[in-house]
Parts: structure tokens; sequence; C-alpha cells
């Protein structure tokens, strides 16, 4: 079994000492107030420690002093404790400090604040709960085309297919270890009961690829303009090259479910890095612990496959059927 090498990490990492102390009293949270209705709208960035391109993102946001037209705008550098320990030569080890602070989001977890995570996320969490629209950037740990997670609600697709980019969204139902911030309180609540929520994650490439960095940019634009934080107008002046093209066309991968490893010794049979389609069910993937993997149906699609974080409980691949958006 193989294990592809990790990429070249290119995208040198961002000075945030003018931005750390933000403006709310919580280290790394800016919040503006446009003193006209409008959503509460978030984006948030470095969920964890190594995932670059959102701070960047959001550091452009700030030194261009972007503000809301209508509603509010939140900007959250979310785990500095993890990106202060980043390095280039063993970025891995800067995702988090004690746990992936994107599987805490459930209030059992964050109340315990038994972890640098769980207290991170008991600062965050006032921010989280206000937000009508959240839009969470992240980064991958292969090299593969961006990915938009929009969770299993139809208002969030009806949303990736409005923004137009990237070309490929996940439906997915998220992790079996955890809850993600995208899918916290009200952003997991089914169409109607969720009300005007919004929530998308952007998996914008791989962490150390500069064109992760403009991914992110392009997202947030695309995003304020949707929410009605701001006019495209307002955002194509202030942030000119931001927006890349549309996208030729969009697909749906419908997540059918995960590939849970059994242990560290998690291998594919091949060095794939996401997007994979296999023409026939039975086709063997990789090797779980001793246990042969393979694909569950014809035309199976591969989300995000990657072994960097493999051990018990966590998912190292996701099946996913694929159609047009």
């Amino acid at each position: 079994m193989k294990h592809s090498p990790s990429p070249t990490f290119a995208l040198p990492a961002p000075d945030l000492a003018a931005w750390r102390a933000g403006n709310t009293g919580t280290e790394g949270v800016w919040y503006f107030d446009a003193g006209r209705p409008g959503r509460h709208v978030m984006l948030s960035a470095l969920v964890h420690g190594n995932e670059l391109c959102g701070a960047w993102a959001l550091k452009g946001l700030l030194e261009a002093g972007v503000r809301p037209e209508h509603g509010t705008l939140t900007l959250a550098f979310c785990n500095l404790d993890a990106f202060d320990r980043f390095d280039p030569a063993n970025h891995d080890a800067s995702r988090f400090t004690d746990e992936d602070l994107n599987r805490q989001w459930l209030d059992a977890r964050i109340d315990a604040g038994d972890t640098r995570e769980r207290r991170r996320a008991q600062a965050l969490r006032p921010f989280v709960a206000r937000a009508d629209w959240l839009l969470d950037l992240h980064s991958m740990h292969e090299a593969s085309a961006p990915l938009l997670l929009t969770g299993l609600q139809p208002r969030n697709l009806a949303l990736a297919r409005a923004m137009r980019s990237p070309e490929h969204v996940v439906v997915d139902a998220g992790h079996q270890d955890g809850v993600r911030m995208r899918d916290y309180g009200r952003f997991g609540l089914g169409d109607g009961a969720g009300g005007d929520t919004r929530s998308l994650l952007i998996e914008c490439g791989f962490h150390g690829d500069p064109q992760s960095r403009a991914v992110a940019q392009d997202q947030c634009v695309r995003f304020l303009e949707q929410s009605g934080a701001l006019s495209a107008e307002t955002l194509a002046r202030q942030l000119p090259g931001w927006r890349l093209p549309d996208a030729p066309r969009q697909w749906a991968l419908e997540v059918t479910g995960p590939v849970v490893a059994r242990s560290s010794a998690f291998r594919f049979a091949a060095p794939y890095t996401g997007l994979e389609r296999f023409e026939k069910a039975g086709t063997v993937i990789g090797d779980n612990d001793g246990v042969p993997v393979t694909t569950p149906y014809d035309d199976c699609v591969l989300v995000m496959p990657s072994t960097r974080q493999a051990r018990p409980g966590v998912t190292v691949v996701r099946y996913a059927r694929r159609k047009a958006l």
C-alpha cells in the first residue's frame, strides 16, 4: 500500500501581529456593525493552525478596511495557540494543540472546558451562536481541487449554486468523531427550523499551495455578496482581483458514508488526492488494518482521502455519488 508524499509547502505564514488583539475583548475576533438592518455574517479562519489561506483572506479584509454596508460582520482567527506552533517543515503538528477544534461544537463538549480547544470554543461560541451566515475557511492535507461543504440542508446547497464556484460541492453529514462549527446550533437544523441561517465550509486546496489563498479570497467575496453585507460593486472596488472566474459547471458530491480508520496503519492502494472516480463496485482502494477497503457502488467518487491524521475513529475518506448541481 502507498502513502502519497507531502506536497511542497509554499504558502508563507501571515504576520497577524497587527490584527491579533481583535476589537471585541476576545483575542483574534473582530466585529463591525453597519448600523443598518441586515444579517449577522461571520467569516472564520485558522480553526486548524496549519490552514493559512483563510488567515490571509481575513487579514486582507482587515487591511482593506472592509466594513458591512448592512447588518454586522465578524472576522475570527480561531485557533491562535495552534497557529503559534506552525512550522512548514512539520505543519501537521500545528493542526491543533490538544484536540481538533472542529469536532468540539456540541455544548456539552464546549462546557467541559477541559482542553485548550474546548476553552477556545467557549470564547468563540457567542459569536458563532449570534451569526446568521457563516463561512468557515479551511484547506486540505493533500493537493486537490477546492471543495465547498454544505451539510445536508437544501438552503446551503442553494447558496452554493448561487455562488457559482467552486466546481465541486460536497453534501455531507459531518464526522463520526464530533460536530463541526458549521453544524453548530441553528446551523445544524433542517430547513424551516434553521430559519435564515446559512453555513458553508470551504476547503480551498492544499494547505501550502499559494492558490489556496486566492480561493479563500474569492469565496469571501462571493459569500459577502450573497449575504447582502456588501454590494458587488463595493467588493470589486475594495478588493480588486479577489473574485476568480466562475466555475464552468458545478457538481454535487452526495456523501453516502465514511471510511473510518481502525488504527494508524490504514493505507490507500494508490496516492489518491480526491475526486477519483471508480467505475465498478468492489474495487479495492485501501487496507484498514488488514481489512480490504472496497468501493460500495459503481461510479464511486472519493472525497478528501488522507492518512495524515489516521488513528482509530478518524475518517480517512468518504464515498460520494456525483450529479450535476
